[in-house]
């Protein structure tokens, strides 16, 4: 589930599915590359997460798939220029 905060960001990009697959596709069609990374115990109890996207020069953290492509997702509909 998403924090509601990132689903009202996304609803104002007149995004609405939320689930993991529709988000992925939506950032594939902005976005020519990204790595998504689970990582291991003792880095996700210190950074605080569970999954980092990496993206351009940007890191998005999340504790679920699904908001690791949304906040990737975000990023690439508020500043385009900068993950092309």
């Amino acid at each position: 589930m998403l924090p509601e905060t990132l689903q009202t960001q996304l609803a104002h990009h007149n995004i609405t599915d939320f689930s993991e697959v529709a988000l992925r596709e939506a950032l594939e069609a902005r976005v020519p590359t990204y790595t998504l990374i689970r990582l291991a115990d003792w880095p996700a109890r210190r950074w605080k997460c569970r999954y980092r996207l990496m993206m351009g020069d940007g890191m998005y953290d999340a504790q679920s798939v699904p908001e690791a492509y949304a906040r990737g997702l975000l990023a690439a509909l508020t500043s385009p220029e900068k993950n092309t």
